[in-house]
């Protein structure tokens, strides 16, 4: 469903990054229907008494689980205070585990002397009803995540960089600089800064690499070339400009701790600059590959 406010203002940017209380009480409060309604019965049943099969969730179980596999969830986890909320990343993780064991119940026979019914399930569209609760509230509160269908959370790129990188598929001609680009992307989109850390890593290598693509050239020759490509002969004050971004872009990967960790580098800390820088970094070699000559 879509609400009047997005109809008539548009959807909200999705550039926040940290699930905060009214979300993870909404968050909470979707997976505690779920326990009501038996939809996680279908890998953690309660099964009736007289053995007709699944009637509800088995929530010690699931619970036993979900902490064997996330151990840093706080013991008040479903408490809706701010004590018992865990940080984004554990509420991520939760929101993965729970698409894997959903399910749509749908009542067969009743049971009378129980009062219940027993339960059959749909894990197919269990899952796809679960991912649409969950992209919703993500949605409505500018939240730069999307839980796919496939169970995974991936974080949106910034606005600028998102078709790109949703859609780009790189043919370098040379394998391993496809797979370094294509590992980069994928990390670049994961929640987890430590593992965006290391997509612009891989981009910086990925940079260093290409410079040394062409058949029998080095560094120096190979980068004029591929600039030359990508400026064109006819706009030598582009390819002016692009020379010195590249120049930049080299010392900027040799003065910060993205390839090498010696002291005297400085460290990229924030996640916006690891936005910044690789957002210029994938611009540029975007370009390049584009206008790439055989």
């Amino acid at each position: 469903m879509t609400y009047f406010s997005d109809r008539e203002r548009g959807e909200r940017p999705r550039t926040a990054d940290e699930i905060g209380e009214p979300v993870w009480a909404g968050l909470s409060a979707l997976i505690g229907a779920r326990f009501d309604d038996g939809s996680f019965g279908i890998d953690f049943p309660e099964t009736c008494p007289d053995g007709f099969g699944p009637v509800g969730t088995d929530r010690r179980a699931f619970e036993a689980v979900m902490r064997a596999e996330i151990p840093d969830l706080p013991e008040s986890l479903f408490s809706y205070t701010l004590d018992g909320q865990p940080q984004t990343i554990e509420i991520l993780d939760l929101l993965e585990f729970c698409w894997h064991h959903v399910g749509e119940p749908i009542p067969g026979s009743y049971h009378s002397f129980f009062q219940h019914s027993h339960l059959g399930f749909d894990r197919d569209q269990g899952q796809q009803k679960f991912s649409d609760a969950v992209n919703r509230i993500f949605s409505r509160n500018g939240l730069a995540y999307t839980l796919t269908g496939e169970g995974a959370i991936e974080r949106l790129a910034p606005p600028v960089l998102r078709q790109e990188l949703t859609s780009v598929q790189f043919v370098t001609g040379e394998s391993e600089l496809d797979h370094i680009l294509e590992s980069s992307r994928r990390k670049f989109l994961n929640p987890r800064e430590e593992i965006r850390r290391e997509a612009l890593l891989e981009l910086w290598d990925a940079w260093e690499r290409l410079k040394t693509t062409g058949e029998g050239a080095d560094k120096k020759d190979q980068i004029t070339s591929l600039l030359d490509d990508a400026a064109g002969s006819a706009f030598p004050k582009f390819r002016g400009r692009l020379e010195k971004e590249a120049l930049e872009l080299t010392s900027i990967g040799n003065s910060h701790q993205i390839r090498h960790t010696e002291v005297t580098q400085e460290k990229v800390e924030r996640t916006e600059h690891i936005d910044y820088l690789f957002h210029r970094l994938f611009t540029l070699i975007h370009l390049i590959l584009k206008t790439k000559g055989p």
